[in-house]
């Protein structure tokens, strides 16, 4: 398998490390004793920074490596991956 950088790359990387701050937060509230709704709002902004990223690796992915390893595409199929394209959008 190659490897390979897209130019979302750098923005996942600040995602998941705002993730990982999160998530050490969390830690640090229930070692605290901290209220379970500050925690909860806490353990809801690592859930979010993480979907965040992973949407923003598959439509990456989407855009970039499927298109490039179909080929050239009939009229049809274009229309086809562009559908599939838009309801990858709400995963």
């Amino acid at each position: 398998m190659t490897s390979h950088t897209h130019q979302t790359h750098p923005e996942i990387i600040k995602r998941l490390n705002r993730a990982r701050g999160h998530l050490q937060s969390v830690t640090n509230m229930i070692e605290d004793e901290r209220p379970c709704l500050e925690i909860a709002q806490q353990l809801h902004a690592v859930e979010k920074a993480i979907q965040q990223a992973k949407k923003t690796l598959v439509q990456d992915h989407i855009d970039h490596c499927m298109e490039a390893a179909i080929g050239p595409l009939t009229a049809l199929q274009r229309e086809y991956v562009k559908d599939f394209k838009a309801i990858a959008r709400y995963l």
